[in-house]
């Protein structure tokens, strides 16, 4: 474990996560990524876990059983997606008050998540809980990995889709408001993209994250991890109709991807990934030396709202 991979993050994250990297001494390893990547014979093995937790994620009066699983699907995939993968299955535990009830809808929507990426179910674990848990396992290859570790000054810095539809959502449903059907989808079925992360990381892409924290922490956590200073253009950061930028780029479980690419990938090849995948890609910014995320507004420096930490609410 090096200085590199304990680079996540800063504060009360920062400060979390090493805690936890010390105790664990010369038992962990590479620990920081996305993904765990191990070499199995002539393939790269990547495995990520993610967990869903109601009243943290979600509640149950927001989202149907079936949402419940694709979402908690849907957020361990875009691990995978950030690492540039290829989905082969999902082991799941699950923890439910009610397991006739409950369990197998929430498993379908499991399913469903991962059918739409060519995933399978491989199996998992059943308990009773109080509450409901999703824990998700995915497991996938990663011919090219992309981790956080690997920009460097002069790349761009690059988004897929629009930002701050989440916050947007989360706002409606904690006010008591039903969002709009578009926000209601985009919250409870985000799209992993794990075509959107292959195709970047077959065109060069020299690091990239998801965006599950919001994108003023995790461009940090890129940052922080590549030892390297962004440059963020609040003006051109894509927004969902309706959010302001600095709701957008402190929007959480986005599911986005945040991605370097070398200079040489311009508006062209962009133009390209939207034909091809079907959703944009925008530039956002540049990768410099230094450290940190610099945030503009039109070349004015302005200071942004902090990304989504769970232990803060």
């Amino acid at each position: 474990m090096n200085d590199a991979h304990l680079a996540m993050g800063a504060g009360g994250e920062f400060d979390r996560l090493r805690a936890i990297y010390e105790r664990l001494g010369d038992s962990g390893h590479a620990l920081g990524d996305d993904c765990a990547l191990l070499g199995v014979q002539n393939a790269t093995l990547a495995v990520s876990i993610d967990l869903s937790l109601e009243g943290v994620h979600f509640r149950r009066e927001w989202m149907s059983p079936a949402d419940i699983g694709y979402r908690a699907a849907s957020a361990a995939l875009s691990d995978l997606a950030a690492e540039g993968g290829r989905p082969a299955g999902l082991l799941v535990s699950l923890g439910v008050p009610d397991a006739g009830e409950l369990a197998p809808d929430i498993m379908a929507g499991v399913g469903a998540c991962a059918a739409e990426v060519g995933a399978k179910v491989l199996g998992g674990d059943l308990t009773h809980s109080d509450r409901i848990i999703v824990d998700v396992c995915v497991i996938g290859t990663a011919p090219r990995p992309v981790r956080r570790i690997g920009a460097q000054a002069g790349d761009g810095l690059w988004v897929t889709g629009s930002l701050g539809g989440m916050r947007l959502a989360l706002n409606a449903y904690r006010s008591g408001r039903r969002p709009t059907d578009d926000l209601a989808r985009r919250f409870a079925r985000p799209t992993p993209r794990i075509a959107a992360g292959q195709w970047l990381a077959a065109q060069g892409a020299t690091a990239m994250i998801d965006i599950s924290d919001g994108l003023t922490s995790d461009a940090g956590h890129l940052a922080a991890a590549s030892r390297l200073a962004l440059e963020v253009a609040l003006e051109r950061v894509p927004c969902w109709l309706g959010a302001e930028p600095l709701v957008a780029v402190a929007s959480g479980e986005e599911y986005e991807l945040l991605a370097t690419m070398p200079a040489r990938f311009g508006e062209k090849q962009a133009q390209a990934f939207a034909e091809q995948q079907g959703v944009a890609l925008t530039r956002i910014g540049s990768c410099v030396v230094g450290s940190g995320v610099r945030f503009t507004d039109r070349g004015v420096a302005v200071r942004v709202p902090a990304g989504y930490d769970h232990f803060a609410e």
